[in-house]
């Protein structure tokens, strides 16, 4: 990429789109962006973050940091992403089905109530729905033939730069 983009996103419940101008671009190519962040509401556990964002898969992999520097969870989100390489604009669409990843191993899908709320009062379609449970289908695939390290590693070569180095 010439230019670092500048990234939104966008909700569809609650209907919201901002600009995340305070995520800092870490790694940006044509497959992966990499940002930490500080959260924009934070909470009594949750004060910042790194997050993935796969491009070419439908797919972003947060790591939720609490308070004392431990990893909270990985939040996994299904998203559409809408680049307007013109601009260096990169919208990224929260399709409302989440999977959580803590660090003892238990998962959870989260948010299906939204997204079938989202389809009655038409604020999404059909082939929003097949997408979504397809990206959703291939989250999950790569989880359970324990694969997931693949879409940590970006972050964590961030955050160790040793690892990045190949040392």
């Amino acid at each position: 990429m010439d230019k670092m983009p500048v990234l939104f996103r966008k909700r569809i419940i609650p209907e919201e789109c901002i600009e995340l101008k305070d995520d800092v671009i870490l790694r940006c190519d044509e497959n992966v962006i990499v940002t930490g962040w500080k959260a924009l509401h934070p909470k009594k556990d949750l004060t910042c973050g790194y997050s993935c964002y796969y491009l070419r898969r439908g797919i972003k992999v947060s790591r939720f940091i609490d308070h004392g520097g431990q990893l909270l969870y990985w939040y996994c989100d299904i998203v559409d992403y809408d680049w307007n390489k013109d601009r260096s604009v990169l919208t990224v669409t929260d399709l409302l089905a989440d999977v959580l990843l803590y660090p003892d191993g238990r998962l959870k899908v989260v948010d299906l109530d939204e997204l079938a709320e989202a389809l009655h009062r038409g604020l999404i379609d059909d082939a929003c729905i097949e997408r979504t449970l397809l990206h959703l289908s291939s989250l999950l695939e790569i989880i359970y033939s324990r694969q997931f390290s693949s879409l940590t590693r970006p972050i964590l070569e961030i955050m160790d730069p040793k690892k990045q180095a190949g040392t």
